[in-house]
């Protein structure tokens, strides 16, 4: 046990000391916001919480353009010898914290040799469904080859316990003798707040997402095409990881993602979507995330009913759902039309993650966590 200053100038006492190893670094949604927002929160609860990402930000903006290739392996060689060499300097934290996988490529190296040979208590965090094998849209097969899908399961084994972006991934867990705890993707609901939208001339229907999540949105364009004849509206897309996109009879601002923006872009919505595909095992194991943020800035949203978006909120209260192509353009559409029951299910959105999803309570959740597997058997 140590102490450890706080910003007011006092002291903190510190009881577990949590060494968090991450795949990415903080502009990804799962590192800022399942360990970094929880580092004040944690400390104020006696854990002291030390991140050390795979990936640093500069190769993670590379790692996904097919002009870096080059240098992006030799980047990628780099951090892998990198993170080995930290086999020998893990100290002796109280528990070892996994986000996904301490690499991104290869076998778990670092989590066997911390589990197996340190005997350091280990906690896995899944916030996505890593244990299904996906072809990568700018590496194709290669991942498959280098990812090593099978060792999330490996992982899962090693763990004392399994925290859970959602029941999909708790039963996953489960399934493979493994003892799972949820707790959901959340935001600080202090920053993540509706901003101002009496300005807008039209209404703006808008998707926050990433290059792996754009095949979704894709889907349900000519749909957005088929509203636009019935109602005009303005696209926003924010994250697709294209040059450009186009929709017929649509007026599209297609942007580029940035932390800074973050918050402003939700804000800046009028509707939001949250598409996904019930073919996909991927997509079926996703957190959530998006329709929190959505309610959090209130903004309704329409999604698809799979995984953990058919769990989150309620639906005709914070949301509406769409299978199907029809259903897509009736539902947007309604929306658009209805600016009273749009505006008051943003309202009982921002309610509903303020009161089910406060930071606080899940920071609680997490602390108890990691001081149950800090405790050596």
């Amino acid at each position: 046990m140590g102490r450890q200053r706080s910003k007011a100038g006092g002291s903190r006492i510190v009881d577990v000391k949590v060494l968090a190893l991450a795949s990415y670094p903080v502009e990804a949604a799962a590192t800022r916001y399942r360990l970094q927002q929880f580092v004040e929160p944690l400390a104020v609860r006696g854990i002291e919480l030390t991140i050390k990402p795979f990936l640093d930000s500069d190769l993670f903006v590379r790692l996904y353009r097919d002009s870096s290739r080059v240098s992006t392996a030799a980047s990628l060689l780099w951090a892998t010898a990198r993170r080995l060499g930290m086999i020998v300097t893990l100290g002796n934290p109280d528990v070892i914290l996994i986000q996904r996988e301490a690499m991104i490529i290869g076998p778990p190296v670092v989590e066997w040799w911390a589990t197996w040979l340190l005997k350091q208590p280990m906690v896995l965090d899944l916030d996505d469904a890593t244990y299904v094998p996906y072809t990568s849209p700018t590496y194709g097969g290669l991942t498959k080859a280098l990812k090593f899908f099978r060792k999330t399961d490996q992982l899962i084994g090693w763990s004392r316990v399994v925290i859970c972006g959602n029941q999909t991934i708790a039963d996953y867990v489960l399934s493979k003798g493994g003892r799972p705890e949820i707790i959901p993707t959340v935001v600080d609901t202090d920053k993540f707040k509706p901003g101002d939208t009496s300005t807008r001339s039209l209404p703006v229907v808008g998707w926050v997402g990433t290059h792996s999540t754009f095949p979704f949105l894709e889907a349900i364009l000519p749909a957005l095409s088929a509203v636009a004849k019935r109602r005009p509206f303005k696209l926003k897309i924010v994250g697709s990881g294209r040059a450009l996109v186009s929709v017929p009879g649509v007026e599209v601002e297609n942007i580029e993602w940035n932390l800074d923006r973050e918050i402003e872009d939700f804000q800046s919505l009028d509707i939001g979507l949250y598409p996904l595909s019930a073919d996909n095992n991927w997509a079926t194991g996703k957190s959530g995330f998006k329709a929190i943020q959505y309610m959090s800035v209130g903004v309704p949203y329409v999604a698809t009913p799979i995984g953990a978006a058919a769990q989150i909120g309620a639906e005709n209260v914070t949301h509406l759902f769409a299978s199907t192509s029809a259903e897509w353009i009736d539902k947007l559409a309604m929306l658009l039309d209805d600016d009273k029951k749009r505006h008051e299910m943003g309202r009982a959105g921002r309610r509903h993650a303020v009161e089910c999803y406060h930071l606080d309570s899940q920071a609680d959740k997490l602390a108890h966590i990691l001081r149950e597997a800090a405790k050596r058997n």
